[in-house]
């Protein structure tokens, strides 16, 4: 079962007492800041609740090196820095798009697979998979294409798939699939992406827009980057927190996982396991108990994809992204040491423990993905 079908329930009006009793997260200083002087508003944007937080915690020392390979750890001391918000945040979405019929067109000289979709105002892509072509889409005069009918989004520069999704009250789940979208999921400007219907069609209800505003990992991991433009390319990995990439750049994953494989990201006692629970309900990692502000260490080299605490059920969060499809998760931190964008090594201290969002303790939430796959990551940790 997927983080977003437990968050569905915390948007609903019975559960707003939850948000009381969620630790908080000390995240990077000025955090949820824009990183420009103007600051757009989010569309639908939910009104604040008032919480109640309990006196932080003093910090524990960070444990004593070890030299084997699961206790490798940094011992240098981390900053804590501004960060802009998050990229669906930072640049909001007008709901602008434009519905056309099925048709049929006929290839004229000089038409381009491009050009037809410029004219007929679908997707490139959806015209391509109607008509059964594959790149570079050579099409011929007098050919006869179907043009797929639905609305059509036309990205722009900076938007991501999170914030499309919240524009139209859709998961953004089924815009990957109506689009048949694939890794690395980073749109373009002027892309036109399919948006489905709201279920039962017309305009999406409350509860609807709540479910399209809520966030799970694959959210993130798919819809999370902004749109490149023609000539723009991906920003490069910072190496140190001090420096802090804007909301609108694109954060890429390494070419390839580093060879040592992954290591533990504390020490402390596996409280869940990987997959369904008692109750039924499919844990997608691994729960550690450790004591408050234990350090959290980065489980391979990577580049970090996401800080913050956006998915209520994880707390305090950060995303790495290693290379070779795969993906690590650090869920209920009580502080947040590391910046979008930042490159980490092995071992590398990213965060300080906590029990925030929804834990039954001081633990660590730990993920492995493969591509948009949870794997178990009892099988890829070196054996105690």
């Amino acid at each position: 079962m997927r983080l977003g079908g437990v968050l569905m329930a915390v948007a609903s009006l019975p559960l707003l007492g939850l948000a009381a009793c969620i630790p908080q997260v000390e995240r990077p200083a000025g955090y949820g800041q824009p990183a420009a002087a103007s600051r757009p508003q989010r569309p639908y944007r939910e009104p604040p609740v008032e919480r109640e937080y309990p006196a932080p915690r003093p910090e524990e020392p960070a444990p004593q090196d070890r030299t084997d390979d699961r206790r490798a750890r940094d011992t240098g001391e981390v900053t804590t820095l501004p960060a802009p918000r998050p990229a669906w945040e930072a640049r909001p979405v007008r709901a602008d798009a434009k519905t056309i019929p099925d048709t049929t067109y006929v290839v004229q000289p000089g038409d381009t697979l491009s050009r037809v979709a410029d004219r007929s105002g679908a997707s490139l892509e959806a015209i391509a998979r109607a008509n059964d072509l594959e790149s570079p889409y050579t099409i011929e005069t007098g050919e006869r294409l179907r043009i797929p009918g639905g609305r059509y989004h036309q990205v722009r520069r900076g938007e991501t798939g999170i914030a499309i999704a919240r524009a139209y009250g859709v998961e953004w789940s089924r815009i990957v699939a109506a689009n048949a979208l694939v890794e690395p999921y980073v749109l373009r400007a002027d892309q036109r992406v399919l948006i489905p219907d709201a279920p039962g069609g017309g305009r999406p209800s409350a509860s609807e827009r709540a479910q399209a505003f809520t966030l799970d990992i694959d959210d993130i991991l798919t819809g999370g980057e902004p749109a490149l433009a023609s000539n723009q390319a991906p920003a490069k990995p910072i190496a140190t927190p001090r420096r802090v990439l804007p909301s609108n750049a694109v954060v890429t994953a390494p070419k390839r996982l580093a060879s040592g494989g992954f290591l533990w990201p504390v020490d402390g006692r596996v409280v869940k396991r990987f997959g369904p629970g008692a109750s039924g309900e499919r844990n997608d990692g691994i729960k550690i108990a450790v004591p408050i502000s234990t350090p959290i260490h980065a489980a391979a080299d990577g580049v970090v994809a996401y800080v913050g605490d956006g998915i209520a059920a994880l707390g305090g969060l950060v995303i790495v992204k290693h290379g070779g499809g795969w993906t690590s998760v650090y869920g209920h931190a009580s502080k947040l040491l590391v910046q979008r964008g930042q490159s980490v090594k092995r071992g590398q201290t990213i965060a300080l423990s906590g029990d925030t969002g929804f834990a039954d303790r001081p633990e660590l939430h730990f993920e492995l993905r493969k591509g948009r796959t949870p794997v178990d990551p009892s099988s890829q940790l070196p054996r105690s």
